[in-house]
């Protein structure tokens, strides 16, 4: 029996993962969106549920000076002594923090600040009680840096040291730290997490070193490889009740040539094999496939996700992201009956602000989205529609605006420097129904007036132009339901009755 990678598509770098008892649970990155730190539980390894976020609250999350991809970085989750525990570092807000709980389906607690500079922390619970944490920080050579913590306050026991500097490769960073056996092993990522990236490993008989460098090294790579999955490396060790190891890493899969990825780093698993002289590899060799064999797993599929929400429910699913901090009365599910309704901010997609924007990762290259939205807006600059969205200057949009008096529907590009409405026309129904339908090279912007016609098809866009290697950062697209003021807060409401994501893969 094989199973399919990548095991959690779409934006989902930076995984981390833990078990308790045949529960598994899994973290991934965020950066700029929130609630941040997605959250998924597993009894396989490979069909993750989401469960929610471990930061919900504003007291937990201040995203207010995140710059694009800034925001939340690399997570660590573990479990110890009945407890669950997440590490991150907010770049734009605060630095590295913990947050814990007993039930991570429950509240996790407000942030405990860690008196640690770096980012990818790492925490790992001693033998003799000490807590060790591990980030990457580059104060005397890039490296793996550690000291010892306090867990209730966060204050430092120790001072920080260089435990490893890796085997050379630029940027190790995201370290991990396990006992097993009778060696600690610290697993780092190296190379950047673009082409070059792989993960190293090496071990030692005490938690703070000295550690020796695996001559295996790189345990998982591949670089240099004709692969369909890249960049792969960021990795976390887990073991299952059987005494088998595995490891959840992000990975990206281009379309094209040359190569461009616009779904995201996503969440790969491969199994953890050991040599003879006691060294763990990742996969075949150090790579993986699109189909690798589930030995040791019993798989559990899932149920698979509806495809209309109908927006019934008195909160948002875990599917659904804001950019940055929401501003509770800019977005409501409360406004009108199985609706969700967004109030225009004066921010626009083009601002790096916070719009009125509630999306949903891409997680297939062929999908259809579409949305049934009332909207009247009654002032030139009031928009609201759909958006393709990487960042504030890629991204691509087919919306209800006014212009000059006249309500229309417009599909407009944004592409670097370059912005253009590449195509108008009037509308005067009371609703519309906004499509968005992708394959691997190509998006389709369509609409109709009603969910049971085919759409009229507007404008397309490339997804190349979309991709991280043409618009920068660590996220991946993000297609959103929207609506702005364009400069001042918006008068008219727009009412989403309805929003679909169907995968055609």
């Amino acid at each position: 029996m094989h199973y399919r990678n990548p095991v959690i598509s779409g934006f989902h770098p930076d995984p981390s993962v833990c078990r308790s008892g045949e529960d598994y649970y899994l973290v991934t990155s965020s950066f700029e969106y929130s609630p941040g730190v997605p959250l998924f539980h597993s009894k396989d390894l490979v069909h993750w549920e989401p469960i929610g976020h471990c930061l919900t609250r504003p007291e937990q999350l201040d995203l207010s000076k995140a710059w694009t991809s800034g925001g939340i970085y690399a997570p660590t989750i573990r479990f110890h002594e009945g407890m669950f525990y997440m590490t991150t570092t907010n770049v734009s807000g605060g630095g590295n923090f913990i947050v814990y709980t007993d039930n991570p389906r429950g509240v996790w607690s407000d942030p405990i600040f860690v008196d640690q500079p770096g980012i990818d922390p790492d925490l790992f619970f001693g033998d003799d009680g000490a807590v060790y944490y591990s980030t990457s920080w580059d104060r005397d050579g890039q490296g793996a840096y550690q000291s010892r913590i306090d867990l209730r306050t966060g204050q430092r026991l120790s001072d920080i040291k260089l435990i490893w500097k890796g085997t050379g490769g630029q940027f190790p960073e995201a370290p991990h730290l396990y006992r097993i056996g009778q060696w600690y092993y610290l697993l780092i990522a190296e190379g950047g997490t673009e082409y070059g990236h792989m993960a190293t490993v090496a071990r030692s008989t005490q938690p703070d070193g000295p550690f020796e460098s695996c001559p295996h090294n790189p345990i998982l790579t591949h670089r240099s490889l004709q692969r369909p999955i890249q960049a792969t490396g960021h990795g976390d060790f887990v073991q299952t009740p059987d005494g088998r190891w595995w490891a959840v890493f992000l990975g990206i899969r281009p379309a094209g040539y040359p190569m461009r990825h616009h779904l995201g780093r996503e969440t790969f698993l491969a199994p953890v094999t050991w040599t003879a002289d006691g060294w763990p590899i990742i996969g075949e060799g150090g790579t993986v496939a699109d189909a690798m064999p589930a030995d040791g797993l019993a798989l559990r599929p899932l149920p698979a996700p509806a495809v209309r929400d109908h927006f019934e429910a008195a909160r948002l699913s875990p599917a659904w992201t804001f950019l940055r901090t929401p501003n509770p009365p800019h977005w409501t599910l409360a406004e009108q009956t199985s609706c969700l309704t967004l109030h225009g901010t004066p921010s626009t997609l083009n601002d790096g602000g916070t719009p009125a924007f509630v999306g949903r990762r891409q997680q297939h290259f062929a999908c259809r989205a579409s949305a049934l939205m009332a909207f009247d807006p009654q002032h030139d600059g009031e928009e609201a529609g759909l958006t393709v969205f990487m960042n504030e200057r890629f991204h691509y949009e087919i919306a209800v605006t006014r212009i000059r008096g006249e309500r229309k529907v417009v599909f407009r590009r944004r592409i670097g420097s370059l912005w253009k409405v590449e195509n108008e026309a009037p509308w005067s129904e009371a609703s519309i129904v906004l499509t968005v339908r992708a394959d691997r090279e190509q998006y389709a912007f369509g609409f109709a007036s009603g969910d049971d016609r085919e759409p009229f098809w507007f404008g397309r866009g490339e997804c190349a132009m979309l991709a991280a290697e043409m618009a920068g950062g660590f996220t991946g697209v993000i297609i959103a339901m929207y609506a702005t003021g364009s400069g001042s807060a918006a008068r008219t409401p727009a009412h989403f009755d309805w929003f679909d994501y169907e995968a055609l893969d």
